[in-house]
């Protein structure tokens, strides 16, 4: 009976948004707008700073990784989703759930150190102007992009290794339009106490830690500009933070709702699948459009480009 249950969840069905067949075409042209306008909005955005060697400065390194990042997160949920949409059985193999997993989460928690170094950057450029060459070198830039890398692989492989101790016999029907380790947690019958107190202390750790680290950032920038005497000078510093504030705050209040608050684990999907949306979807979409329509050197360069076109 164990080997009949196990063998008949290796599969499991994503049921999505709506089984409503007359809103499907709508939400079909909806995402897929939305995903080709990220793709395009994000990988223009990477070739932009690859091949403009003005934008070969810390910040936009960073960034640049953030728009890779943010483009590995919608290919690694959209597309699925797109094809979900017209399909009658909706399937999708362990493997499969495992690797979607892991490359969402490779990309949030990547996103997250990533931004953490913007802030820093910011930080050093507001506070110590004068140091910020010796203090944002090159040697460290390469080394905070690179720490990003690793802590973003390490984090989803540590819970996908978990996934391997759970066998699944309650359901084959994932309640989500992805495959995320928290409804996968409401199908197994294997109690999941470990894998939630991992999620719990390693997503908990890193998020506060990434957190911590921007707070402080932005408070030590916050303190810098009411000191500063001119309101010039004042408005040109409050710019250059607002577009990152905004988007560290969006990233992770979804997150931290969808993850790390109370029994988040156990509730049902009515209240995380707008969330989830949202930061899968939505994000991605915003971030190369606020931090380059609030970047007068990439409006510079991008308007350059355009009349030579």
């Amino acid at each position: 009976m164990t080997e009949d249950n196990h063998s008949l969840t290796t599969e499991f069905t994503l049921i999505g948004f709506t089984e409503r067949p007359e809103l499907k075409p709508l939400l079909f042209l909806a995402f897929l707008t939305i995903y080709l306008i990220t793709m395009v909005g994000n990988l223009g955005l990477v070739a932009l700073i690859v091949t403009e060697h003005r934008l070969h400065t810390p910040m936009y390194i960073f960034l640049g990784n953030l728009a890779l990042m943010d483009s590995c997160c919608s290919s690694a949920i959209t597309p699925k989703m797109l094809q979900n949409l017209f399909s009658k059985d909706r399937m999708i193999s362990l493997y499969e759930c495992m690797a979607q997993f892991y490359c969402l989460c490779l990309a949030e928690t990547t996103d997250g150190f990533l931004l953490a170094a913007m802030a820093y950057d910011r930080y050093v450029a507001i506070c110590k102007p004068l140091q910020y060459h010796t203090m944002m070198s090159k040697k460290l830039c390469i080394q905070m992009t690179t720490g990003a890398y690793i802590a973003g692989n390490i984090h989803p492989a540590i819970h996908v290794g978990f996934l391997f101790r759970l066998t699944f016999c309650r359901s084959h029907q994932i309640n989500h339009f992805f495959c995320d380790v928290l409804p996968l947690y409401r199908l197994s019958c294997v109690n999941p106490y470990i894998n939630k107190l991992m999620i719990f202390i390693v997503s908990g750790s890193l998020s506060v830690f990434t957190i911590t680290i921007v707070i402080i950032s932005y408070l030590f920038i916050l303190f810098t500009i009411l000191k500063m005497k001119y309101k010039e000078g004042k408005g040109k510093a409050l710019s250059t933070c607002a577009s990152h504030f905004l988007s560290v705050s969006i990233f992770y209040g979804s997150l931290l709702f969808m993850y790390i608050r109370p029994d988040s684990v156990n509730k049902e999907n009515k209240d995380i699948i707008p969330i989830a949306i949202f930061y899968t979807s939505v994000i991605p979409l915003l971030n190369p459009f606020i931090y380059s329509l609030r970047n007068r050197e990439v409006i510079n360069i991008m308007k350059k480009i355009m009349k030579i076109s």
